[in-house]
């Protein structure tokens, strides 16, 4: 019988950017250091992202130290020193939370602008942030969508592309549903959906919810360009999810229960199971 394993680890620096695959990282309250601590705000501080500009996908923004590094392909980087506290403004995410982010370099908002082709402005989380999630085990978040972690397993992914393969249709890397974390080694598709609590490596993790997907995995995250379809017309055939208002889901968001270290290869050790056909986050 597998052992499963932690396949792969990824953040995201700016929501809605390229991720970052890392062999290993610190794991805080709000997911993997550094994850969706920045993003890009309209002129009225709503959330930019690929749903609506899926370009985004292929502008890269890396960390190191006090520094954020922004590249993209035929254009100069740009190096900019991060401003932890400072000049703020007012964001806001889903027209359902609303908050703060500290301005950075205008810059950057330059850079993001001539890239993009629309007003977008990028801030940061304030130190006070303090944002909860909701569900099973709400935990906190920055600002990522609603949840800490996207967790998603390699079994679900093959199971899904062997459905796309069936239709007629190209199969899709994992990356179409920006995880967090990638779990090998479980042989039945959405495991992930039936676990309640799991450690991986020293960090321990709570189930939330269902990831309920949006357009974002039609974009091919290598061009930033929407490619049809899937996988979202082969995960309504057998992924529609009725407790959450009939969208197609992929994965699970999570909580981080117990922080730590976390490296691709650390074992995944289930402690707790949903039981059969109930969701806690819909108790």
């Amino acid at each position: 019988m597998s052992v499963a394993k932690v396949a792969a680890l990824a953040y995201y620096p700016v929501k809605g950017l390229a991720g970052i695959p890392v062999e290993s990282a610190e794991v805080g309250p709000t997911g993997l250091l550094n994850d969706r601590l920045f993003m890009l705000v309209e002129p009225d501080g709503s959330f930019l992202s690929q749903r609506k500009l899926p370009a985004m996908a292929t502008l890269h923004a890396e960390i190191a130290g006090d520094r954020l590094r922004l590249s993209a392909a035929g254009v100069p980087d740009l190096d900019l020193e991060i401003q932890y506290d400072g000049k703020r403004r007012d964001v806001s995410l889903f027209g359902k939370w609303f908050g703060q982010g500290v301005v950075q370099d205008p810059a950057a908002d330059e850079w993001f602008t001539d890239r993009l082709g629309t007003s977008a402005s990028l801030v940061r989380v304030t130190p006070e942030h303090e944002r909860p999630g909701w569900g099973a085990h709400r935990g906190l978040t920055g600002y990522g969508d609603a949840h800490a972690l996207m967790v998603t397993s390699q079994s679900s992914l093959d199971g899904l592309n062997q459905r796309i393969l069936e239709r007629g249709g190209d199969a899709i890397p994992m990356n179409r549903f920006r995880p967090n974390l990638v779990v090998s080694g479980w042989s039945e598709p959405h495991t992930e959906d039936k676990v309640l609590r799991m450690t991986a490596g020293a960090v321990e993790i709570g189930y939330s919810a269902r990831g309920i997907r949006c357009a974002v995995p039609t974009v091919d995250q290598s061009t930033g360009a929407k490619s049809g379809p899937e996988p979202t017309r082969t995960l309504a055939t057998y992924r529609r999810e009725a407790a959450y208002g009939g969208g197609v889901s992929f994965g699970v968001k999570a909580a981080v229960l117990a922080g730590g270290t976390i490296r691709v290869g650390d074992e995944i050790a289930v402690r707790e199971w949903i039981p059969d056909g109930t969701d806690p986050a819909q108790d």
